[in-house]
């Protein structure tokens, strides 16, 4: 019996005892108090959210797992990470400000919140009670004000990232005392002044990207300290002077951007010790001289973009035959080279993408000998002649060509494409014939964007089958005569139309009214008659419309935009009235005008 007693307290004592880590469990699970008016502060500042996210905050235990984007630990917020879904979509987005009551999340160690594109007003300065957090990524919103000093007080942080917001002002020295700090992305914001000397002293950092901003001065000289540094991007803003040397000691370094700049003088022949380097962009600056053969090199380079400065000939030809083995994409446009050829370690190497716009290139197209490889081709603005009816059809990877602005000569009809090219741009040569056979059934369903503008092209306009994807069609300054096709209906990806400068007839078809996706349409300067027809209001995106010096009439369509589009879109026709032109005059004259 007293066995049984035993047994029953026993019974009895383990059963309290599980019940008692099973509380102490749901008490560890759930949310603090503080923690969820932390998060419910930032909801409340949240006017309108189209992501769906905070939808899901409700109930009184944030840390169950249904509310999107929070992690616990221990019953606290440790984690919130809320990143767009579709950063493409106009229509997926939060719009608010930040809330400083994130700054009593004191246990969160990551907070993410990106992509959001509308949420605006500054960085709470409560973020530095933040002080066990590790990353803090506010990518691409509209945040304003400065880059708050206050972060430097956040000794933990190993990534802070700001990019694609409206962030201006200069970068506060006291980001020098992030010492564990290894990526700092400051990009694509409104930032001045120079790049302060606290940067410097960040010996842990192994990503900086500063660019699209409005940075000035010259690169400093102490970012060559920074010898952990992998990514380096300093694009697009204002700096000037030379290439610092000492950053030719960064041997950890696999990209190094200073493109769009204002940098003078040389190249630095002792680039050859960024041994690492895979991608090495000096574009759109003012860089003199010749390029060094050191660059020859660089076994790891697989892009190298000198376009856009003063750099003159003769090219290191012997040194770029024998290195560079990793290349795969070149661009050396517009400079004050005069190649006269395409060089042979271009022409006989494995490359994707050749860019050799500008350089003075003359005679026949080239004979690349390994042409499957070519992904995109720009030998625009040179003298080319001949070679293009069987130019591009052996380069079977090719999306975009670029061959304009030559003296190339040939029928347009002869010219074969490869199957999955995307992009054509032929305009300003000497070509001739007529366009059905190269916009006709067999055109590639691929195609997107073809200009074969201010050439010699006759015929009649093309028809068009239903199923092709072309979104941009530029045949002005031709010769083409006819009557626009009810088929051009059937292009209904086209977002961009110019078939002015020519020798176009009839009317306009309402048909055209049904490119719900137009935004540039230039009719001008043919001899189209009759009106403009009232379909064409259904075009609700179209930003640019001309319809000069034509032979058209009547009323104008009333509505927007072609009712605010300047009058000078309509000017040189025959009888077009009404707004932006004076109103027309009276029912006779309109139903006169409208025959």
């Amino acid at each position: 019996m007293q066995f049984l007693m035993w047994a029953a307290v026993l019974m009895i004592f383990t059963f309290l005892k599980l019940v008692s880590a099973e509380t102490e469990i749901s008490s560890a699970a759930a949310c603090a108090a503080a923690d969820r008016a932390a998060l419910l502060g930032f909801k409340a500042s949240i006017v309108k959210d189209t992501t769906g996210f905070l939808s899901t905050w409700t109930g009184g235990d944030c840390c169950g797992g249904g509310w999107e984007g929070v992690e616990c630990g221990g019953g606290r917020v440790n984690r919130l990470i809320l990143q767009n879904p579709s950063p493409d979509s106009d229509v997926v987005f939060m719009k608010g400000f930040l809330s400083p009551s994130l700054g009593n999340l004191h246990f969160l160690e990551i907070m993410v919140i990106s992509g959001m594109k509308r949420i605006a007003g500054a960085i709470p300065e409560s973020f530095s009670n933040l002080t066990r957090l590790t990353q803090l990524v506010l990518d691409d919103n509209s945040l304003q004000g400065n880059v708050p000093s206050s972060l430097g007080h956040l000794r933990n942080l190993q990534t802070v990232s700001l990019s694609g917001n409206r962030l201006m002002g200069q970068i506060p020295p006291a980001l020098g005392s992030l010492r564990n700090l290894l990526q700092l992305n400051l990009a694509k914001n409104l930032l001045t002044g120079s790049i302060p000397k606290a940067v410097g002293v960040l010996t842990s950092l192994q990503s900086l990207d500063l660019s699209f901003n409005s940075l000035s001065g010259s690169i400093p000289d102490f970012l060559g300290q920074l010898q952990n540094l992998t990514y380096l991007v300093l694009s697009r803003n204002q700096f000037s002077g030379q290439i610092p040397i000492p950053l030719c000691s960064l041997v950890q370094l696999s990209e190094l951007s200073l493109d769009q700049n204002q940098l003078s003088g040389r190249i630095p022949p002792q680039i050859r010790n960024i041994k690492s380097v895979s991608v090495l962009k000096l574009s759109s600056n003012k860089l003199t001289g010749q390029i060094p053969a050191s660059i020859s090199e660089l076994q790891s380079l697989w892009n190298l973009n000198l376009s856009r400065n003063l750099l003159s000939s003769p090219l290191p030809d012997a040194a770029f035959a024998k290195g560079l083995p990793s290349l795969l994409s070149i661009d050396l446009s517009y400079n004050n080279l005069d190649l006269g050829a395409v060089p042979s370690w271009i022409r006989n190497r494995e490359v994707s993408d050749v860019h050799l716009a500008g350089c003075k290139l003359r005679g026949a197209l080239p004979n690349f000998t390994k042409p499957d490889s070519l992904s995109t081709l720009d030998l625009s603005d040179n003298y080319f002649t001949g070679g293009i009816s069987g130019f591009l059809e052996n380069m079977a990877s090719l999306q975009s060509a670029k061959v304009s602005n030559n003296l190339l000569k040939a029928d347009i009809s002869s010219i074969r494409l490869p199957d999955q090219i995307s992009s054509l741009d032929l305009h300003s040569n000497q070509l001739f014939g007529s366009l059905p056979r190269l916009l006709s059934n067999k055109t590639s369903k691929f195609l997107e964007v073809i200009d074969v503008s201010n050439n010699q092209i006759s015929g009649s306009f093309p028809e068009f089958i239903v199923g092709l994807n072309l979104k941009v069609l530029n045949l002005a300054s031709n010769k083409i005569a006819g009557h626009i096709p009810v088929s051009v209906s059937n292009l209904a990806k086209l977002e961009k139309i110019d078939i002015s400068r020519n020798q176009i007839s009839g009317t306009i078809p309402t048909s055209l009214g049904s490119l719900l996706r137009l935004h540039w349409l230039d009719l001008s300067s043919n001899g189209l008659t009759g009106r403009i027809p009232d379909s064409l209001l259904g075009i609700k995106a179209l930003r640019h419309a001309s319809f000069r010096a034509n032979r058209l009439c009547g009323m104008i369509p009333q509505g927007r935009p072609f009712n605010i589009f300047p009058a000078a879109a309509y000017a040189h026709n025959l009888c077009l009235c009404g707004k932006p032109l004076p109103p027309c005059k009276g029912k006779k004259t309109n139903r006169k005008m409208g025959q």
